[in-house]
């Protein structure tokens, strides 16, 4: 590809979560200092660190080829960019974040209605606008510069429209949730034009492949094990797998080495089971990508 591609590198709360996934998937991006124009291992991209709030605006006008950014700021921005793959990872956890609605725990706030001609704050200003407008609900929508949480506490707003993962921080400051706006992850985007150029969009789509792939790889961890041929059938029938496990005899022997993957939180459970079983020399170790 004579041209590099473009890319965009979230800046901000999910740029070192970025960084790490594209390690693992191959790419090394060293960030130096103040720099916007992070160094990576292949001549053929060119990163740029942008605000996520500002990555579909710079992918839609060609300034940036591709970049990843969160399903809410192309809603926000209201942007026409290719959306190529969900990426459904975070600083905090492996599921989507939530923008959801909130006021103080004490208030007579129950329902949407209750919010006629009411103030709320928020970052997501214009579709937390749109979201109301298409409900004939009149609310003011003033943009939040930070600490949002705190606007219904100190009475500067009704109520704030506020992204969470866990509600922890919601809750601690005494508010409640009374609705969900939406569900929000990242997502590898290009820009329509990019997309149309074969070399371009074929250097994207391996992005989005590996990338998947190392998300992949991190929900799910491998097993290798011993069996004797008296038990293999009851071991294996404890076995999940993305199609079947791998069993092959070992030499001169009547036992099998058994070798699969499985989802990394019922582990704990199922190498008691598999000794149960007659398994032995149980071997777990980490995937860096399935693909």
């Amino acid at each position: 590809m004579n041209e590099k591609l473009k890319l965009g590198i979230p800046k901000g709360s999910l740029q070192e979560a970025t960084v790490a996934l594209f390690r693992r998937s191959g790419w090394k991006i060293n960030v130096n200092g103040r720099s916007y124009f992070p160094d990576i291992n292949d001549p053929t991209l060119q990163c740029a660190l942008c605000r996520a709030q500002e990555m579909s605006i710079n992918v839609e006008n060609g300034t940036l080829d591709a970049g990843l950014t969160g399903k809410d700021w192309i809603a926000e921005n209201n942007s026409d960019v290719h959306v190529v793959t969900d990426l459904v990872y975070s600083k905090v956890s492996a599921r989507p974040a939530r923008w959801v609605l909130a006021v103080a725990y004490d208030s007579p706030i129950k329902r949407l209605e209750d919010l006629e001609g009411k103030k709320i704050s928020t970052e997501l200003v214009k579709f937390t606008q749109r979201f109301f407008a298409d409900r004939n609900i009149n609310v003011r929508v003033e943009f939040s510069w930070g600490a949002t949480e705190a606007k219904v506490v100190s009475g500067l707003a009704d109520a704030i429209v506020e992204i969470t993962e866990t509600e922890s921080t919601i809750k601690a400051h005494g508010l409640r949730v009374i609705h969900e706006l939406m569900q929000t992850n990242t997502q590898l985007i290009a820009n329509h034009e990019a997309f149309k150029d074969p070399l371009k969009r074929k250097k994207i789509e391996q992005i989005a492949l590996l990338l998947k792939g190392a998300l992949l790889g991190e929900k799910l961890v491998g097993l290798k094990m011993n069996v004797p041929e008296a038990c293999i059938k009851e071991v294996v029938a404890l076995l999940p797998s993305l199609n079947a496990p791998t069993v092959a005899h070992l030499y001169q022997s009547d036992w099998f080495s058994v070798e699969t993957m499985v989802a990394s939180e019922v582990v704990r459970d199922l190498i008691p089971q598999l000794l149960e079983k007659g398994a032995e020399g149980i071997v777990e170790y980490p995937l860096n990508k399935v693909v």
